[in-house]
């Protein structure tokens, strides 16, 4: 398959995998809250390997995190953040508002757990990475993380979740943001501020 696509394409993959990377988020979650009987779990392993066998008679030399369309536009593929095949992606929906400042709103559930109840501080690392990370890209001018410094200020409980990010200051070079992660009752987890770096154009 081609590395880029056409909008119709993108849309006709979108809506054949979307579902299915639906499913495996599912799966994970109930693999590691299952209590069914051997009998069960046996057969749940054989229909899962079936599924992997016909998912896999045709396979990408990839892997791709993410793929353009013909049209210039992204597509989240594989991206272990955003990408709508990756069943391990929460996923991310940043919303950008003029400012620039970017908002996830979601909820993480026990394949995002670290201690009993709460979510992994790596987890939170990727978030606050990912969504500050959002305020710095502009068309055509990605932006990479330089530098990313976090402070746990309190345990981030699973269930639903808000990160948020601004801009602090910007060059042309560079973005520094900040941001944090809010709980379902509105208190301030986890805060970081952050560097991002757009690299000069190859001439």
């Amino acid at each position: 398959m081609s590395r880029s696509l056409s909008p119709e394409q993108a849309q006709h993959i979108e809506d054949l995998y979307g579902p299915l990377t639906q499913s495996l988020r599912r799966l994970i979650d109930v693999t590691i809250r299952s209590e069914a009987d051997d009998i069960e779990v046996a057969q749940a392993h054989r229909l899962i390997e079936q599924a992997a066998d016909l998912l896999s008679s045709r396979l990408d030399p990839g892997p791709f995190g993410v793929r353009t369309t013909t049209d210039g536009g992204m597509l989240p593929w594989g991206n272990v953040a955003i990408g709508m095949r990756n069943a391990i992606a929460p996923p991310l929906n940043v919303i950008r508002d003029d400012s620039g400042r970017a908002t996830v709103d979601l909820v993480l559930e026990a394949p995002y757990e670290g201690p009993a109840g709460h979510v992994h501080g790596g987890v939170c690392a990727l978030l606050l990475d990912h969504v500050l990370g959002a305020t710095a890209h502009r068309p055509g001018k990605p932006a990479f993380t330089g530098t990313l410094t976090l402070r746990y200020v309190a345990p981030t409980r699973l269930g639903k979740l808000r990160v948020e990010a601004w801009i602090d200051s910007e060059t042309e070079s560079k973005t520094i943001a900040a941001g944090h992660i809010k709980d379902a009752d509105g208190v301030v987890t986890v805060q970081a501020e952050g560097i991002f770096i757009r690299p000069k154009a190859k001439p």
